[in-house]
């Protein structure tokens, strides 16, 4: 199924000319050589982009028949400079040898040909000697290990792009021969192919290329077929798969098709009735997943995402979507030299949509901890790192978190359970209780009460905001600890070192009677230091708070909360805790328009 879709992917791709050809690879060129109808050498072109501080190379659409291994294999018209010229900046142990293959190859191929430019290009490969390419102008030891291509002198075009010579390339490729049979992923009887050019592009996997196809043990071969033969797979299905894949995954600035979610690559892409429709939809599913970061923009997407979650049809929410585009996505993490298909997802737009309107609502906590619209997946799981300094680091976020996350946002189930628990055991450990960390705690128990077989699907659970009615002993819980750390700051002043959260959260969210009876003997004498100090008032509705949420526990503290009542906790925390400071907004801005109002 992955491989027939990337199959008809390319077809789209080859006919908006985005995509080479069979037997044509796009490649990275820094180089070309230019010479003249005598095959003499004339000048080394720097053919790189020197836009960005470091220069970069150009792609190309070049010849290539087959992935280049541990053996020696030379390509028509191009290659890095140990084939081409005979020149590296290394030991180059077979380096005479690689520029051997590389000039019987263009004989092979073009020592019939009658067009000027090959025979000049024969002419310069009988007559080379690489001491010569430092003479060069626009030589640098950068040109070393470079790929390079070739051109006429006077000549705008490039011989790998000459005419004769495509044909003449073509022409060999029909003459190779192979297993006749039938295609696993057309359904056509053609000849079948072995070798599976390197997928390039997969975060940390090997800088040469991956293979998504792989057979490299006898443990994985049947009926009596050699590795790769084992995939009856034709040379066309396997250049189209591999081409639209390595499209996808390309480095280029402007790709909004590749997303880095953790250790996982993330790809996607739209199959419509029009490409313009199969455009649009994949910008959509980019801006989903790196929201905008305009205020005014990103109102607009949640607003959007709001609707859609409200059960209003997408194309009446957005018009120039088309709500039956196929859409797929697919995540691919490295495995050594192959690569692990993290999940695969092929749905509607419109199903798409819903559900990643309904991670936002699942997401939505207020006060809001964001504007706009809710962080990215990568930003959210990062959440679940240490907060040591500025920012969490990634590489202290679970390698498979991030990945397991977007399938769970992408397909609607439920998230992974190490979210939770990592996210509680965080609040532990730094004592960092901000906004976004309770809302990914809100979103994972909202998602199971929604999802629980015994739930009434239109029921929230776990409240947006303040709830007072709430029964549940960690949401009480998390209430009365901010309550209780409230009275603490009434008392000793707003600039403490630390609060009862520093020291005592993790053991009053996981072991509450350990904790909360000594808690509440302290209140008494920070209630009492209140009063001396004409705050009679504050102390009042603070005591009166405690003794309504303790009403609600019952007699006794529980002994121990799960995770999920801990997660509760915290979001009994957050909202009472923020309640607090909206209060006190509020009063600031009544008392700012009472002076408004008399002057």
């Amino acid at each position: 199924m992955i491989l027939t879709a990337l199959n008809d992917y390319y077809q789209r791709l080859s006919k908006e000319n985005k995509v080479p050809q069979p037997g044509f690879s796009s490649e990275k060129i820094s180089f070309a050589l230019a010479f003249d109808q005598n095959g003499v050498p004339q000048q080394i072109d720097d053919l790189r982009d020197t836009s960005d501080k470091k220069p970069r190379a150009r792609t190309y659409k070049v010849p290539v028949d087959k992935r280049r291994t541990s053996g020696i294999h030379a390509y028509p018209l191009w290659d890095k400079t140990a084939y081409s010229l005979g020149v590296t900046a290394g030991e180059g142990k077979r380096l005479s040898d690689e520029h051997a293959a590389f000039k019987t190859r263009q004989f092979d191929l073009f020592r019939h040909s009658d067009d000027k430019s090959l025979l000049a290009f024969l002419k310069f490969l009988d007559q080379w000697h690489p001491e010569k390419l430092s003479s060069l102008p626009g030589y640098s030891e950068e040109v070393l290990d470079s790929n390079i291509i070739f051109r006429l002198d006077g000549q705008r075009q490039y011989l790998h792009e000459n005419d004769d010579a495509r044909q003449i390339w073509s022409t060999a490729l029909e003459e190779n021969t192979g297993i006749y049979g039938q295609c696993l992923i057309t359904g056509e009887n053609a000849v079948l192919g072995t070798d599976h050019p390197a997928i390039k592009g997969v975060r940390d996997a090997q800088s040469s290329g991956a293979s998504l196809v792989s057979f490299n043990s006898e443990a994985y071969e049947s009926y009596g077929f050699r590795k790769n033969q084992n995939a009856a797979i034709s040379t066309s299905a396997i250049f189209g798969y591999t081409t639209a894949l390595n499209y996808l995954l390309r480095g280029d600035a402007d790709n909004q098709q590749r997303l880095q979610i953790g250790d996982t690559t993330l790809v996607f892409w739209a199959n419509a009735q029009t490409s313009q429709a199969a455009q649009a939809a994949e910008s959509f599913f980019a801006v989903l997943n790196q929201p905008p970061s305009d205020e005014q923009e990103a109102s607009k997407l949640g607003s959007l995402l709001a609707q859609v979650a409200d059960g209003r049809p997408l194309k009446e929410v957005a018009p120039e979507l088309e709500p039956e585009t196929q859409f797929y996505v697919l995540g691919l993490a490295p495995n050594a030299a192959r690569l692990s298909v993290r999940f695969w997802m092929v749905d509607s737009l419109e199903h798409l949509t819903k559900h990643y309107a309904q991670h936002y609502r699942d997401l939505t906590i207020k006060p809001a901890p964001w504007k706009g619209i809710a962080p990215s997946v990568w930003w959210l799981t990062l959440q679940t790192a240490p907060i040591h300094g500025a920012r969490p680091k990634s590489e202290d976020v679970l390698p498979q978190l991030a990945g397991e996350m977007m399938r769970a946002i992408i397909t609607g189930q439920r998230y992974p359970r190490p979210l939770l628990s990592s996210v509680v055991m965080r609040f532990r450990s730094d004592g960092n209780i901000n906004g976004l960390r309770v809302a990914l705690c809100k979103a994972v128990l909202a998602r199971e009460a929604r999802l629980a077989t015994h739930s009434n699907s239109n029921k929230q659970e776990v409240s947006v905001s303040l709830d007072k009615s709430s029964t549940h002993p960690g949401y009480l819980m998390g209430r009365l600890f901010a309550e209780l750390e409230n009275a603490q700051r009434g008392a000793l002043g707003r600039e403490l070192n630390a609060t009862i959260k520093d020291r005592y959260y993790g053991a009053a969210s996981a072991t509450p009677a350990s904790v909360f009876p000594m808690l509440l003997r302290n209140v008494q004498n920070h209630l009492s230091s209140m009063r001396k100090k004409d705050k009679g008032g504050i102390a009042y509705t603070i005591e009166s708070e405690i003794s309504q949420i303790i009403d609600g526990l019952g007699d006794t503290f529980p002994r121990s909360l799960g995770i999920e009542e801990q997660g509760r906790f915290a979001i009994g925390y957050y909202h009472q805790s923020q309640t607090r400071f909206a209060k006190k907004d509020n009063a600031n801005s009544d008392e700012q328009s009472e002076q408004g109002d008399s002057e």
